[in-house]
């Protein structure tokens, strides 16, 4: 199967799970080992989560309109040898099945989009999304993507980023994704809370490591309450 977003080749040799293959098969990318000897360096621009900019600060391209800008990820991406996966998969219908996979564009707009999460969104609401994106995926391989559960979860993941807008720079080199940094107009993350230099945390905040004590204490119970159980029943 061959669109915008990946190629995937099944059947043939690739039902043995252990045979290789010809590196020749592959239609998006190049092997990490053709790849360039030397980086290229990406900016990726999102706004509410979606990619609204690529710029290469190698060669100085730059892509804001969707489609070139998706068709030039998968393009950079492909000949910088990322995007590429073998696995055994489990189809809905019972079955494991193997496949290998080329998402170039979309490994390199995935990787950007992550690392730009982890400095806008709020610890917990990651975590959720972490679980909706999983049962995402598992809806959208099955086939329900208009089932009302899949609209719901879309919807929340809507809502999450509401707040995911910012610039991510990548470094692009023989099949790896390196993020050299990050930066965001809504950023969680402030520089004097997270310093080891700064008591307090700046002006804003009154952050005492000293108050860690009381909560190690606290979610100490459980874990000694488990304990004497398992040396009262001689249990490891």
């Amino acid at each position: 199967d061959e669109n915008l977003f990946h190629t995937s080749y099944e059947s043939g040799v690739l039902e043995d799970a252990a045979a290789t293959y010809e590196d020749s098969m592959f239609k998006m990318t190049v092997s990490p080992q053709a790849a360039p000897d030397k980086s290229e360096f990406i900016e990726v621009e999102f706004v509410k989560g979606v990619p609204v900019k690529l710029t290469n600060k190698t060669d100085g391209t730059v892509k804001t309109d969707p489609l070139e800008l998706f068709l030039y990820a998968n393009e950079i991406a492909g000949r910088n040898g990322i995007g590429r996966i073998d696995i055994v998969e489990n189809r809905f219908v019972g079955i494991k099945s193997r496949g290998v996979y080329e998402t170039p564009g979309g490994t390199l707009l995935r990787e950007a989009h992550m690392d730009l999460e982890g400095i806008c969104m709020d610890r917990e609401v990651k975590r959720i999304t972490e679980g909706l994106s999983n049962e995402f995926a598992r809806l959208c391989y099955n086939g329900f993507w208009f089932a009302p559960e899949m609209e719901l979860i879309r919807n929340s993941i809507d809502f999450s980023q509401r707040d995911v807008t910012g610039v991510v720079t990548l470094e692009l080199y023989k099949g790896n994704l390196i993020c050299r940094g990050r930066t965001s107009p809504n950023a969680l993350y402030n520089p004097d809370l997270a310093s080891m230099d700064i008591e307090g945390g700046g002006e804003n905040f009154d952050y005492n490591p000293a108050d860690a004590q009381g909560f190690i204490r606290i979610n100490a119970v459980r874990l000694k309450t488990y304990a004497a159980l398992r040396a009262k029943t001689n249990q490891n």
